[in-house]
């Protein structure tokens, strides 16, 4: 069920029940303490975080370096495959994307902590790599662009900033929105996703707890089961490293299927330093068979590569 979207609806309140385990969100759960009472009760009583779950190495303190750094990397060996594993989840976003695109469409990513900031490197990347304007691929973070650097105090736990933070960019049904989160159990990404999913945005939810809530309430669950941490609870390690490497796939194979790629090259990158300026010559004359100095005028000429290849092979 979907509201029709209006500006209106940039509000917090609005009940529409998604699934089962929100039928709990009214009005009321707006604040906080009720909110931690629900999550609390859904979430330590009936839930289980795997990734809260003992790490299956102990003494840690005891360990000497080799030993330590042996175990991290044992454990990180598991993240590739557990994210193979969740292609076909991730498939089915990517493709829904791409038509929302087509159309104008633009992409959120919310989370808090090690999460947002994942999202925020991602997004950061697309204009550069791309050429994308920096207003279609959009990181939010709890607490704001000070938690970048910062953890914010209780910032994760307030259940309607998500959906003001998006608001401030005049979504539209177009638009997608990614929760980020570990646990599955994030207030301000719960609460975001829950208001862009009432507001007819297209929701998914990347977590490392199955069954989580915002695997629940999102339309499209990513889940990356990479198990306990090797330091106890530490989702910054395994489940961190999952959420980047699936960011990876999504935002490049969305720009893939786009047209910001040419065979295998970054054609729109934008070239604003002399490594990229270089990259982009070479480019040229791997694909037109032409010398560094030809590549370089055409470069110049046309501004980027995608443009100087056009002009070159008409």
């Amino acid at each position: 069920m979907h509201l029709p979207f209006s500006r209106r609806n940039c509000t917090w309140g609005v009940n529409v029940p998604l699934v089962s385990f929100y039928y709990f969100f009214t009005i009321e759960s707006e604040k906080n303490d009720i909110l931690q009472q629900i999550l609390k009760q859904n979430t330590l009583e009936t839930y289980r975080k795997i990734t809260e779950e003992p790490s299956k190495y102990d003494h840690l303190e005891q360990m000497d370096v080799h030993t330590i750094l042996k175990g991290i990397n044992n454990e990180d060996k598991v993240v590739a495959e557990m994210v193979e594993k969740s292609i076909p989840q991730i498939e089915r976003f990517v493709m829904a994307l791409e038509e929302r695109f087509g159309r104008g469409g633009r992409l959120f990513y919310i989370g808090a902590g090690t999460s947002g900031r994942l999202g925020i490197l991602d997004a950061s990347e697309i204009p550069p790599t791309y050429g994308m304007p920096h207003d279609r691929v959009i990181g939010l973070i709890a607490g704001g662009d000070t938690a970048i650097r910062k953890a914010v105090e209780n910032a994760e736990d307030d259940i309607s900033q998500a959906w003001k933070d998006i608001c401030a960019f005049n979504p539209t049904p177009e638009d997608a929105v990614l929760g980020i989160a570990a646990s599955g159990t994030t207030p301000y990404v719960i609460g975001g996703i829950k208001k862009a999913r009432e507001n007819g945005l297209l929701t998914a939810g990347l977590t490392n707890n199955p069954q989580s809530p915002l695997a629940q309430l999102a339309e499209m669950p990513i889940e990356v089961n990479v198990g306990p941490e090797f330091v106890t609870g530490s989702t910054r390690m395994k489940s961190g490293t999952s959420q980047k490497m699936v960011l990876n796939m999504i935002s490049t194979a969305l720009m893939i299927r786009i047209g910001r790629v040419q065979g295998n090259k970054m054609v729109n990158m934008q070239l604003n330093n002399n490594k990229l300026i270089d990259r982009g010559v070479r480019f040229l004359m791997e694909e037109l068979h032409i010398d560094y100095q030809k590549a370089y005028e055409l470069l110049l000429k046309y501004g980027s590569v995608h443009n100087a290849l056009e002009n070159a092979l008409k």
